[in-house]
C-alpha cells in the first residue's frame, strides 16, 4: 500500500505505483488537464515520475510559483530547438530561467537580428502547436560527450566533462531535439501555451569570462497566460519610457563614458539632486542619534586578510601596488574600516549602542557587460552605517532601524515595502553555532518588528544573515534597497571589544545597515519612479521665471532673486525667444514651476505661475508665491 499526502494533509492509498498525471486525475481531470510537474517531498519531479513509495505529494500547475519557473524553463528549451531548426549550425550552450523571463546563450558565426527574433518567435508557436512529447534519459557519461560531439555541439560536450563524476547525465528529448538538462520539464510543448515573447537580444561571455569567445544571447519572457504577458510587456514599455538615462540626459543630470566606466560625471543639475537627499538622510540619521564618521579610500590588504574579505570578495576589489611593494584595496565596502574606530579606546557598555554612520565612497569591479547606468556602477556612494551593540539590544535596534527606513521610503514616495529573510550562504566565514545564534537572533528581531517577510535561503551575506528590504516602483516592479544584517563573526576577527556590566571583555554585535544603498542607484530609480518629474523639494530645479519681452528682464531678476532668499532652486531664462517656446522647452526639461512675467505682473508685483503638467495659471501676488512655493519645497522632515 503506497500513502501520499496532500499539502492540505488530507491523503491518499494506493495498491500500485502511479505516475504524477494518473495522481492527479484521482483528484479531479481538471486537475490533470492543467497538471504540469509535480512537488514529492519538496522535490520537484516531472509528472511522468512513478509513485511507489509514501510521500507528501503537490501537483504543480501554472498557477504556483513553481509552475510558472516551469514553464519559463521549457520556453528556453522551445526557443532553442526553433533557433537550431532555424540556423543548422548554431551551438546551444547554457539556458536559465531569470527574473520574469528566460535567455539562452548561442554559438554561431553571423549575428541575430531583430527580424530574426520574430522568425524563431514564430517557430516556437509551431513547436507548441506539435505538442512534441518531453522525456527523460539517462546517458553515460562518454555516450554523452561522445553524441554532443558528433552532432557539433562542443560547448554541450564541454559542459558534460565538467560534471562530478557519480551525477547522472540527464537528457531530454522532446520531438526529435536533445538537450542536456537536470529538468524537469513540462510533459509535452503544447503545455506551454502561448503567453511569451522574444524580447531582446546580448552579447555575452562563455561562462562569463570575457577571456572566452563571445555568444549571442536571446532573452524572452513567458507567463501564464496571455493576461499576465500584455501587463508584463506594458509594465516594459513603460519601464522604456521612464529609462534613467534617457531622462538623465534631457534633463541634464549626469553622464557615463568609456574612459570612466562605471563612474558617474555628475552635472550641475544632478550633484544638486544628490546633494539635496545627502542632506535630507544626514539630518534623519542626527535625529536618530547616528555619529558620522569619514574613512580612507585606500586601505592595506592585511586588513582586508583579517576582515575575510581578501579571500571572499577579492575578484571585486580594485587593488594598487606602492613601490614599496605594498597592497592597497579601494575600498569595496566600509565596515572593517568602522570597527578600526571603535576599537580606538576603551569603550563600555555604557558606550552601546553606537550608531557609526558613514557616505561611503566605495569601489568594487563590476563586469563591463553588467554595468547599466546609474544602476549598476563602479563607484559609488552607500548611505552606510554600522551599530555595535549587545545581543540584548539586537531586538529594539532593528525595529528603530525598521522605523527609520519606513520613514525615509515614505517619504521619497516608497510606501510598498517587502522584506525578505536572508540565511548562511554556501561560503561564508564562522562556525554553525555562532551562524545559528546569529540567525535566531535577527529573525527573532524581524518577527518584533511586526512586519511580513518571505525567506530568501542560502542569499545572506559571507559573516552574517541578513533582511533585504524591495520597495515597488511606480509601475510594479521591485528593487532592493535597504539591508540590516547581524554579525556576530567580523568584530570577532578584527579584535573588537566593550567592557561588560561584569568587568570583563566582550565581543560587540555589530549590525551593518543600510537605507537605499548606493546613492547612485537611488537616483536611478527615483528618476524612473518619477519619470523626472519630481516633487517640488527634490526637483535639481525648482522654479524657471521666463520673463515675456525683454523689457521685462530686471523684474524676472528681481522675482529669481526673492525666490532664492526663501530658500529655493531657481532659475531665470532671459532669452530673447516667445514664451510659449520657453515654457515647452521648460516642461519638457520637467521643471516643476514656471513663473510667467509680463508688464502687467511688473506693474503689480505678481507672477502667472503655471504647474508642469497643467495648461492652467494661476496670478499670484509675489509674496503669495514665495511663501506657498518656500513651504511646499521644505524635505518631508522639516516640515
Amino acid at each position: 500500500m503506497i500513502k501520499l499526502t496532500l499539502p492540505d494533509g488530507a491523503s491518499r492509498e494506493f495498491d500500485a505505483p502511479l505516475d504524477g498525471f494518473a495522481f492527479a486525475k484521482t483528484i479531479s481531470n481538471s486537475l490533470a488537464k492543467k497538471a504540469l510537474a509535480l512537488k514529492r517531498d519538496n522535490e520537484l519531479v516531472d509528472l511522468s515520475t512513478m509513485l511507489d513509495k509514501d510521500a507528501h505529494v503537490q501537483v504543480i500547475t501554472a498557477a504556483d510559483p513553481e509552475g510558472l519557473e516551469l514553464l519559463r524553463h521549457d520556453a528556453a528549451h522551445i526557443m532553442a530547438e526553433a533557433v537550431q531548426e532555424l540556423f543548422p549550425n548554431t551551438q546551444v550552450t547554457i539556458g536559465p530561467v531569470i527574473e520574469n523571463g528566460f535567455y539562452y546563450d548561442f554559438a554561431r558565426a553571423e549575428p541575430f537580428t531583430t527580424d530574426d527574433l520574430a522568425k524563431i518567435e514564430a517557430r516556437m508557436h509551431e513547436i507548441v502547436a506539435r505538442d512534441e512529447t518531453i522525456s527523460r534519459e539517462i546517458w553515460e557519461r562518454e555516450a554523452a560527450i561522445t553524441h554532443f560531439k558528433e552532432i557539433g555541439e562542443t560547448y554541450k560536450a564541454e559542459i558534460i566533462a565538467a560534471i562530478p563524476a557519480g551525477e547522472p547525465i540527464s537528457i531530454y528529448q522532446q520531438g526529435n531535439w536533445k538537450d542536456l538538462c537536470r529538468g524537469p520539464h513540462l510533459p509535452s510543448t503544447g503545455k506551454l501555451g502561448k503567453a511569451f515573447k522574444l524580447t531582446k537580444l546580448a552579447g555575452a561571455y562563455w561562462r562569463g569570462d570575457s577571456k572566452n569567445e563571445m555568444l549571442q544571447r536571446i532573452y524572452g519572457t513567458c507567463w501564464a497566460n496571455e493576461k499576465d504577458l500584455k501587463d508584463y510587456l506594458h509594465m516594459l514599455a513603460e519601464a522604456e519610457k521612464r529609462d534613467h538615462r534617457r531622462i538623465g540626459k534631457e534633463m541634464n543630470l549626469f553622464h557615463l563614458q568609456e574612459e570612466a566606466q562605471g563612474m558617474v560625471f555628475w552635472h550641475e543639475k544632478g550633484w544638486t539632486l544628490y546633494r539635496v537627499i545627502e542632506s535630507y538622510l544626514r539630518r534623519k540619521l542626527e535625529q536618530h542619534n547616528y555619529l558620522e564618521v569619514r574613512t580612507p579610500q585606500l586601505v592595506d590588504r592585511g586588513l582586508w586578510e583579517m576582515s575575510g574579505h581578501w579571500e571572499k570578495f577579492r575578484e571585486h576589489m580594485f587593488v594598487s601596488e606602492t613601490d614599496d611593494a605594498r597592497q592597497l584595496a579601494v575600498k569595496p565596502m566600509n565596515c572593517p574600516c568602522h570597527i578600526e574606530i571603535f576599537k580606538r579606546g576603551l569603550k563600555s557598555y555604557r558606550d552601546l549602542p553606537l550608531r557609526m554612520a558613514e557616505f561611503g565612497s566605495c569601489h568594487r569591479y563590476e563586469p563591463s557587460g553588467a554595468l547599466h547606468g546609474l544602476l549598476r556602477v563602479r563607484a559609488f556612494t552607500q548611505d552606510d552605517a554600522h551599530i555595535f551593540c549587545t545581543e540584548a539590544q539586537i531586538t529594539s535596534e532593528t525595529e528603530s532601524f525598521c522605523r527609520l527606513l519606513r520613514e525615509i521610503y515614505e517619504d521619497m514616495g516608497f510606501p510598498d515595502i517587502h522584506v525578505l529573510f536572508a540565511d548562511r550562504p554556501l561560503e561564508r566565514v564562522g562556525d554553525d553555532a555562532v551562524w545559528d545564534k546569529a540567525e535566531q537572533a535577527l529573525l527573532d528581531a524581524v518577527r518584533a518588528t511586526g512586519l511580513p517577510y518571505d525567506l530568501n535561503p542560502g542569499e545572506g551575506a559571507f559573516y552574517g544573515p541578513k533582511i533585504e528590504f524591495n520597495l515597488r516602483d511606480a509601475i510594479g516592479r521591485s528593487w532592493q534597497c535597504g539591508t540590516l544584517q547581524v554579525d556576530f563573526n567580523l568584530p570577532s576577527r578584527l579584535g573588537a571589544t566593550y567592557i561588560g556590566e561584569d568587568g570583563n571583555k566582550h565581543i560587540p554585535v555589530l549590525l551593518h545597515r543600510a537605507i537605499l544603498g548606493s546613492l547612485e542607484r537611488f537616483i536611478g530609480i527615483l528618476i524612473e519612479q518619477y519619470e523626472g518629474k519630481f516633487p517640488l523639494w527634490l526637483a535639481p530645479l525648482q522654479i524657471m521665471v521666463c520673463p515675456i519681452t525683454t523689457d521685462i528682464d530686471d523684474y524676472a531678476v528681481q522675482v529669481a532673486k526673492q525666490l532664492r532668499l526663501a530658500g529655493l532652486r531657481v532659475a531665470t531664462d532671459l532669452r530673447n525667444e516667445k514664451i510659449n517656446y520657453k515654457v515647452r522647452e521648460h516642461s519638457d526639461g520637467k521643471i516643476p514651476v514656471i513663473l510667467a512675467v509680463g508688464r502687467r505682473e511688473a506693474e503689480n508685483d505678481t507672477v502667472s505661475m503655471r504647474r508642469l503638467g497643467s495648461r492652467e495659471q494661476s496670478v499670484l501676488s509675489l509674496k503669495e508665491v514665495t511663501d506657498l512655493l518656500a513651504n511646499e519645497s521644505r524635505p518631508p522632515d522639516l516640515r
